[in-house]
């Protein structure tokens, strides 16, 4: 357990390090004046000063900041200081400032993603079985079949068809699918097993890979990005319409858990195979981290997104104070859904 926390504390550090150093980044090329630049929360445990910045490490390796100078509506009139506070900022580098956390959490994803992809290939959605007494089987597809589309969704990888099959409800499934040079579509409805409580299309697949060379490991990094990009947005999904529950949100005890199972089932295969399994699991967090922040919601990047579009069609900023108790509200909810998180993942850890 003990090298499991070890890796858990560096996935989360290095995920939220992208994030806050991709709003550092771009507040220093847009002339922003960045106060401190820390890793971790609570009391420092280290810190020092270069130029006008302090780089802090904090004793709880749980998440890191970004502050800049006037975001808490304070200016130094008799500036010492190079560069400019956020609020003078003109607004289109300040969209840009705060866009770019999420952005680079992306961009970290993707490199995850090269690596993954460079050194195992990618799982392509090519149909390897048809299942009896499903309705697959009666529809006309075949074995060998490529699946390119799903009601008009793109099929990439063949975690795009596990994950539309898992998640669906009973609709009727239009699929389209290439047979050598010939294309055609099928449409029928998955069928429900009571026994596993899901609906069920009947194809089986997931190990025919295809090897990343040359240039299409780009191509295959970005359909890597593009099926955890999905999979965390319809997750959100079914989280908001209440097809899926808020016991299964997971928190920091909840992520340690599972880069603890995931690192047991690794660590017998060797160092690789472990250091893969990371990766992938922070590829996740990366993605997640990066979606959730975009959300228009207060206290995120997304919600402060919100004020600097409205800004632009007022002509004006919204007051400082108004914004102010927006967020602060924001950040109560936030802690009472990370106070009911944790509480998800103990009861969890307990009832095992």
């Amino acid at each position: 357990m003990a090298v499991s926390i070890i890796w858990f504390i560096l996935i989360l550090s290095i995920v939220v390090v992208a994030h806050e150093l991709g709003h550092f980044l771009i507040a220093r090329a847009n002339n922003i004046h960045v106060v401190e630049f820390s890793i971790g929360m609570g009391p420092r445990i280290f810190s020092f000063t270069k130029g006008d910045t302090r780089y802090s490490l904090k004793v709880l390796p749980l998440g890191g900041s970004c502050a800049f100078e006037g975001e808490d509506g304070k200016v130094t009139e008799d500036r010492p200081f190079k560069g400019i506070a956020f609020p003078q900022a003109k607004v289109w580098s300040r969209i840009a400032t705060v866009f770019a956390g999420p952005f680079f959490n992306f961009v970290l994803a993707f490199i995850f993603a090269m690596i993954i992809v460079g050194y195992c290939g990618t799982d392509i959605p090519v149909i390897q079985g048809l299942t009896e007494g499903r309705p697959a089987i009666d529809s006309g597809l075949q074995v060998g079949d490529v699946i390119t589309r799903i009601n008009g969704e793109h099929i990439n990888v063949w975690r795009d068809i596990t994950l539309i099959s898992y998640l669906n409800t009973g609709e009727p499934l239009t699929i389209t699918y290439k047979r050598g040079t010939e294309k055609g579509t099928v449409t029928f409805t998955p069928e429900f097993s009571e026994e596993e409580n899901r609906y069920f299309i009947g194809i089986e697949g997931g190990t025919t890979f295809v090897d990343a060379k040359g240039l299409n490991i780009f191509k295959y990094s970005w359909y890597e990005l593009a099926f955890n990009f999905k999979n965390t947005l319809k997750s959100l999904k079914q989280l908001i319409i209440g097809k899926l529950s808020p016991s299964n949100l997971a928190g920091p005890v909840g992520i340690a858990q599972v880069v603890d199972e995931n690192y047991d089932a690794a660590k017998q295969y060797g160092i690789m195979s472990v250091l893969l399994t990371m990766m992938n699991i922070a590829m996740l967090l990366s993605v997640n981290l990066g979606v959730i922040n975009l959300l228009p919601l207060p206290a995120l990047d997304g919600g402060r997104l919100v004020f600097l579009i409205v800004e632009i069609f007022r002509g004006k900023p919204v007051p400082p104070e108004k914004e102010g108790v927006v967020h602060f509200i924001g950040i109560i909810l936030f802690f009472l859904l990370a106070i009911f998180v944790l509480f998800n993942d103990v009861s969890r850890i307990i009832g095992r």
